[in-house]
């Protein structure tokens, strides 16, 4: 079998959040292929860690990708500071004898490195268009999860498992390996906390990841981490606002002091994102749909909203907004330019990561998040049926049946994009809804 069709059976996605099918990215061609290595976002500690224990796994798999796209350099995107990382990796490295295709590209400590057009810049020097992807400059993005599960295809190993970092305020900073389908709640409560009636959850980075609004869901092959605080916490009541009273507050409040325009990461990269003047539309009404296409540029990474504004306003969610409605509308943002340039104050106008995080209140809580064996003796699981981008599986098992961990469960639609789900504990099929495969060990 093909590699490219192994990926696929073993339904591998972005592992970094956005969930993209795996097979479908690595079917383009490019100059170049980059290990999203940064993982920028404070408190969570899979990748890193991931590229400690597994180089050899990650550097094969990258390796493979790489190939699959006829690049001409892989590249791996790390931090600078990571220093004992980058010695294991450059080590073995060498000891695969791929060191003349796998380089190691250091990143500044700089909030957002992980954003893919950032990287794509701090690895390539090739900047990304508005409204683009990597590929349109030759450029194909994986995350460090998703090298490692594409070494696991080729040795015939679908995605069962995921690497999940809980954070925050809770006596247990720990990185644990849970079967794809565990209880969310089961795996919250390995951080020490038993009852969660006072504190919020973070799904994801505390940048970039919503709050949870129901604590019963399941894991999926997307989730990295989670964020646990008190209700209290600034953030949490940050994250609280709605984009309708974010509407109110902005209009009353806004002084257009363009900060957050200024250390947006995508104007700084030459693109047409300025949320100040959105902010602007807003407060005055302004009815000007060619303006109002700009919040499509936004990469909703949240510096605007969590660091920039001094008056601590809501620019990220006014480009949500926007962003809304210009899609009812069917508007699009028509490019000006090819060629970008970024702005001369780039380089100056980088967040450190320290300074984020204390910003955001978590400083406390910047620790090591060690990789801990943990059994959770899961004796259910809920498998999405959707858990990427594209169209939901169709389940090709029935109740009743018995499968094995590994055993392919569902498919994807006939001409849709997606990637198919496996059970990833042996047992009975109990359910199976318009969402879920239960499966009972």
């Amino acid at each position: 079998m093909e590699l490219l069709e192994m990926i696929k059976d073993a339904g591998i996605i972005g592992a970094g959040g956005a969930g993209f099918p795996t097979h479908v990215k690595l079917a383009a061609k490019a100059d170049y292929i980059l290990l999203n290595g940064a993982e920028c976002e404070p408190l969570l500690r899979v990748d890193q860690q991931l590229m400690e224990f597994y180089p050899d796994d990650v550097i094969r798999g990258f390796e493979m990708a790489g190939r699959l796209v006829e690049a001409d350099q892989a590249i791996i995107g790390i931090k600078g500071k990571h220093k004992d990382v980058i010695a294991i990796l450059e080590e073995r490295i060498k000891a695969l004898g791929v060191s003349d295709y796998v380089k190691i590209g250091i990143l500044p400590d700089m909030y957002p490195a992980g954003d893919e057009q950032v990287l794509v810049y701090e690895t390539t020097g090739r900047i990304v268009p508005e409204t683009g992807i990597p590929i349109n400059v030759g450029c194909v993005v994986c995350n460090v999860e998703t090298a490692l599960n594409i070494y696991k295809a080729a040795q015939g190993q679908p995605v069962i498992e995921k690497y999940i970092t809980l954070a925050g305020d809770i006596p247990h900073h720990i990185t644990v390996k849970v079967p794809v389908g565990t209880p969310v709640l089961d795996v919250l409560k390995l951080s020490g906390i038993e009852d969660f009636e006072q504190y919020a959850v973070i799904a994801g980075g505390p940048m970039m990841g919503p709050l949870l609004t129901d604590l019963n869901g399941y894991i999926t092959k997307k989730d990295k981490g989670f964020i646990i605080l008190p209700k209290d916490h600034p953030l949490i009541v940050k994250k609280s606002c709605s984009v309708e009273s974010a509407k109110r507050v902005n209009r009353a409040a806004c002084e257009q002091c363009r900060m957050c325009t200024d250390l947006c990461p995508r104007y700084l990269l030459g693109h047409n994102m300025q949320p100040h003047k959105l902010m602007r539309i807003s407060s005055y009404t302004i009815d000007e749909n060619i303006g109002q296409t700009t919040a499509l540029l936004c990469c909703q990474c949240n510096l605007c909203e969590y660091f920039s504004c001094p008056a601590g306003l809501h620019p990220r969610l006014n480009n949500l907004r926007f962003r809304g409605e210009v899609t009812e509308k069917k508007l699009r943002y028509e490019r000006k330019t090819e060629t970008y340039q970024t702005r001369p104050s780039r380089e100056y106008s980088k967040v450190p990561s320290k300074r984020l995080v204390a910003r955001l209140g978590l400083k406390e809580y910047d620790c090591k998040a060690p990789m801990s064996d943990v059994d959770l003796h899961v004796k259910n699981v809920h498998i999405a049926l959707g858990q990427c981008v594209g169209a939901p599986c169709e389940p090709i098992v029935a109740v009743g049946d018995h499968v094995e961990a590994g055993q392919m469960i569902g498919q994807i639609p006939e001409g849709k994009l997606g990637a198919p789900i496996h059970a990833s504990i042996s047992g009975n099929v109990l359910s199976i809804t318009d969402q879920y495969i239960e499966i009972g060990g």
